[in-house]
Formats: structure tokens, sequence, C-alpha cells
């Protein structure tokens, strides 16, 4: 790993600037990878998960890799020209400019529960600033990492894009390299790793994490409309979303309403749970067992359990069915940790200022939700809370805007990318002051005497 790490660093030294026309090439380079073997990833992130729907990793994670690939070729042009800036006027007629550099050799580590967009999104970034990238994707994934070690040998030189393999521990020893720039997705705990062992190269990081992202149904909300949106976005890949709702701020008189919609929308989408190829299977034994565990320390401290649909959870292929969770309590397990799965609080309110109230007492996660519309309430919310990102009347939608930053804040994660705030995370913007010929700096050089007393006061007035 050391010697990949090597052989990259040597290359950003002998072309640290890299033109348009070789971060296009390899940008091509990685549109043509992922277009042409989208059908065998897909296949592949199947096999890791035990099971998961192929059109969904086409629509979740193929689709929006390709669209960040486009949007970085159409633009990535304009986002490399010198930003001219103002001159104070004490100081023309020279100028200032912002230049835009590569930092040089970016290490991005890749989640497990979507393996080729977490890892593709970030690669975009860092090609299109000019850097070279290694990557480290997850070991709950061994068979997508294999492949897409395979597909990146075949397709960039080992001084421009690698993939290295391996545990945890190997994990930690990439979070070591000396790196220009680190980008970590994964979860709070190990984010704190990464970042401490970082911090001992002062290698400055970007971190998606996650938490707890809260969606307040609104008490003009559409019911139906938001229980359809919740729920899919609760189910996409089996609730394994870093950004998927993690419990529902409800009015506290449409909850049996919100809970019936809920019922009749898995019904319609997942007709047959236990065996629609539609529906993902969670990702290991220990993650379903954890899952399980959330739900029966709920039930145990007061919860009432409501089943979504007539599937029961099954160990032996790891599909876990939604369940909503009734008269839940901070003391349970699962309204403190990220749930990452199937299971869906619903915690109901009176006014719009109690569910504000709510989340705004909680840790800021990466994501919020509001179904309404009135726009005084939305723009109450948004003013009101923080949390990394929102999507107003849907869910999840505002990560596959390529023109907007994704990123989270304070324990759900720091700094941010996608398209041009991509090219300006992994960039320096190197400010140049250029003197002019003729200037009158000189009227400020010792000794001071009184032509200088005459030009300090009128500068300090």
């Amino acid at each position: 790993m050391r010697n990949k790490f090597d052989r990259l660093r040597e290359a950003a030294g002998r072309d640290p600037c890299p033109p348009w026309g070789v971060r296009k090439r390899r940008l091509e380079a990685l549109y043509t990878l992922l277009h042409d073997h989208g059908g065998r990833l897909a296949e592949t992130i199947s096999a890791d998960f035990g099971h998961r729907s192929p059109q969904e990793t086409q629509l979740l994670e193929l689709f929006p890799s390709l669209e960040a690939v486009r949007h970085a070729l159409r633009h990535g042009a304009a986002w490399m020209h010198d930003e001219r800036r103002a001159t104070s006027l004490w100081f023309l007629p020279g100028s200032s400019k912002i230049v835009y550099q590569p930092l040089g050799v970016v290490g991005i580590i890749a989640p497990w529960n979507y393996p080729l967009y977490l890892a593709a999104g970030p690669l975009v970034a860092a090609l299109a600033a000019g850097n070279r990238a290694m990557l480290k994707l997850s070991e709950f994934t061994p068979r997508t990492a294999e492949l897409f070690d395979e597909l990146v040998r075949k397709t960039f030189a080992d001084d421009e894009v690698v993939v290295v393999t391996g545990d945890a521990a190997l994990a930690a020893e990439f979070s070591r390299l000396p790196f220009d720039h680190l980008l970590f997705t994964g979860s709070t705990a190990v984010g704190r790793y990464v970042m401490h062992a970082a911090a001992e190269n002062l290698t400055p990081v970007t971190l998606e994490l996650g938490g707890k992202s809260p969606t307040i149904v609104g008490h003009d909300a559409d019911l139906a409309q938001a229980a359809e949106r919740i729920v899919l976005g609760k189910m996409f890949n089996a609730g394994q979303t870093c950004i998927a709702p993690d419990y529902a701020l409800v009015p506290e008189d449409s909850v049996e309403a919100f809970v019936a919609e809920a019922k009749a929308v898995v019904g319609r989408l997942y007709p047959d749970l236990p065996s629609t190829p539609d529906y993902s299977a969670i990702i290991n034994a220990r993650h379903f067992a954890r899952l399980i565990d959330y739900a029966e320390d709920a039930k145990a401290l007061g919860a009432e359990l409501i089943p979504l649909s007539n599937a029961a959870p099954d160990q032996q292929t790891r599909r876990m069915p939604p369940i909503a969770l009734l008269c839940v309590t901070d003391a349970m397990r699962v309204m403190q940790d990220e749930i990452f799965g199937p299971l869906l609080p619903i915690v109901p309110y009176r006014a719009l200022d109690d569910a504000i109230r709510y989340v705004a007492a909680r840790p800021r996660p990466l994501a919020l939700y509001y179904f309404g519309r009135d726009n005084g309430d939305i723009d109450r919310v948004l003013r009101e809370t923080h949390s990394g990102g929102v999507t107003v009347n849907d869910v999840i939608l505002h990560i596959a805007q390529d023109d907007l930053p994704f990123g989270g804040i304070g324990p759900s994660g720091m700094g941010h990318y996608h398209g041009r705030d991509g090219f300006l995370a992994f960039s320096k913007a190197k400010g140049v002051f250029r003197q002019a010929r003729l200037n009158g700096m000189e009227l400020f050089n010792p000794p001071y005497g009184r032509r200088f007393a005459r030009l300090i006061r009128l500068l300090l007035r």
C-alpha cells in the first residue's frame, strides 16, 4: 500500500497541475468503466449483500455516479479558470486573483452500504480537481472491492488511480498515510478514529458521517404522499442509507392515519416482501441481529411495535420487514443510535414549535426532511434547525443534485463535496497578488519620518 501511495505522490510531483485535457481523459475513462460494467457491478453488489435489487443499484448508485461524471465534464474546464478578486484601493494598480491548484494525492474511504456511488462520487471530484487518488473499499463488500480494483487497474495507470482492499486494520493504516486530503464516509464512531489518524500528518479531512435524520410531517402535509415517500426512502436498500429518514415527527392527531397509510404503501410497493426481488437483505448477520435487538429493547421499554407488512424477520435470508414504533422514548437504543435499517419510530407532536425544538435539542443530523405546503412553516424549519442538507416534500433527493454541496455538520460530518464544491474541496484556492511595475510601496519604506507619519494617519483614520 505504501508503494502505491509513493508512486502516486511521485507522479503528482512530476505533474502538479494537469491541464483540462488530461483531467477530461481520466473522467471519460471513469465514465466508460461505470457505463460498460454497470451490470456486472450491480450483480456483484447483490452478491455481497446476499441480495440487493440490481434495479435499485442502477437507480441509486450507477445513475448518480454517471451523472456526476457528466456534470464534471460539462463544467470542469470552467471550474479551473482563475478567479479575479478585488484589490484594495491602497494597493492599486496591483491585481489580485485566485488560482485553483490540485492538492496532490487524495485518499477516499468508501463504506459498504453504497460501495459504488460513495467511491465514484468522491473520485469524480478528485479527478476533476487534477489529483491522483487512492481508494479503500469496505471489507463488508469484498467482491465489489475486488471487482472495482480489477476495473481500475485496467482503466487507469498505477500512478493515477489505485484501489486497496483489506480489513479494518488495513483501513487504519490507510488513514495514517500522509495524504493531501482524506475523505471518509461511514459511522461517526469510526470517523473519530480516522480524524485522529489523519491529524498525525495534519491531513485535512472531509467526514461524511450520519446520525438520526428527522422527518417532520407538517399539519398541512398531504399525509398519503408523505407516508409513501418516507416509507420508500426508509425501504431503499432496506434502510441502510446514511440519509434515510431515521424517525418521523407526525402531528399527534394524524399518527393513526399515517401508520395506516404506511401499511398501504408497503403492501402496494412490496406486495410479497419475503420473496420480492425488489427488496434488499441486511448486509450481514451482525447488523441483522443489531436491528432485532433495537426492536426488542424498544418493546421491553414500552414501545408499541406495528409491523407494516405481513412478513416476519428472516434470519436466514436477512430480510428485515419494516416496522413502525410508537410510544418511543430517549431511553431506547432505537432513539439513541442511527438505525440504518427499516425500523421507523414515530414521535407525535402538537405544534410545529414542538417539532422544531425536538430536532434542535438533538445532535445535528446529516439530513432533514419536511412535508408541508406553507412557505412560512418551511422557512421556519430551514431557519431554526441545523442539518447537512434538506429535501422538502420528498426524501433523499438533495444528494442527487450535482450543483448542491453535500456534507454533514457537527457529529454528522465536516466539509462537503459534489460538483463544483467537490472541485473546491480537493483544490487549493491559492491567493495571488501581482504587484504593478509602478506602485507606491516605497513611500512606506524606512527610515520612518514625517512622510510616513502623514501616510499612516491617513491609513488609520
